[in-house]
């Protein structure tokens, strides 16, 4: 059920404390217009919190990164693809959660504009399908190298199903060295989304 809050429309996903959001764009011969966030978006679904890093990136079709989280100062991140089109990807790693082990696929892209709040206690990753992308997203703690985690992006127990073939994606040597999701240390669970505002 999609919810529509400030010219925004707000759509649940299969875990609830991920959301995703699809801004109203205005158009004309000129162009276009869309707010890009509110903070109110969040704090309509019962979300308070304040960014303090921005992050941009891009990359080539085929490339994908993740699964990455902090045990450290963890993240949560709202993402945005400002060109072209990815698959994103969070999966719930937090401790006692009722979708522990369950994870969530959409796409964003340049059309849509949307966006996908990933909440701290999940594991974040996206694989680009278009010819290229470039992805920004705000978190809500600062980047944290020493604690950070790959989780492996083909684990067997989370079988995610990527977009593309295996032979079509480009990773990180980092990325094909990250740990099964079986072996994750698992973070404190912090409910964040009041399901009866959405």
């Amino acid at each position: 059920m999609t919810t529509t809050m400030n010219h925004n429309i707000i759509v649940p996903t299969v875990i609830k404390d991920v959301i995703e959001f699809r801004p109203q764009i205005h158009g004309d011969s000129r162009g276009y217009f869309f707010e890009a966030f509110r903070a109110s978006w969040l704090e309509d679904c019962g979300v308070s919190v304040s960014f303090v890093q921005q992050n941009q990136s891009f990359s080539q079709q085929g490339v994908l990164r993740g699964l990455h989280y902090q045990t450290v100062q963890p993240q949560g991140k709202l993402v945005r693809a400002l060109s072209g089109e990815i698959y994103d990807v969070a999966v719930d790693i937090r401790a006692n959660s009722a979708t522990f082990g369950q994870w969530v696929g959409i796409v964003l892209n340049d059309q849509l504009k949307n966006s996908l709040w990933v909440p701290a206690g999940f594991a974040h990753g996206f694989l680009v399908m278009s010819k290229t992308a470039d992805i920004a997203y705000q978190c809500t703690d600062y980047y944290h190298p020493s604690s950070e985690i790959s989780i492996h992006w083909q684990d067997q127990d989370l079988d995610i199903q990527w977009p593309l073939e295996s032979g079509d994606i480009t990773t990180s040597a980092k990325d094909d060295a990250g740990i099964a999701f079986k072996s994750v240390p698992q973070l404190p669970q912090e409910s964040t989304i009041d399901s009866t505002k959405i």
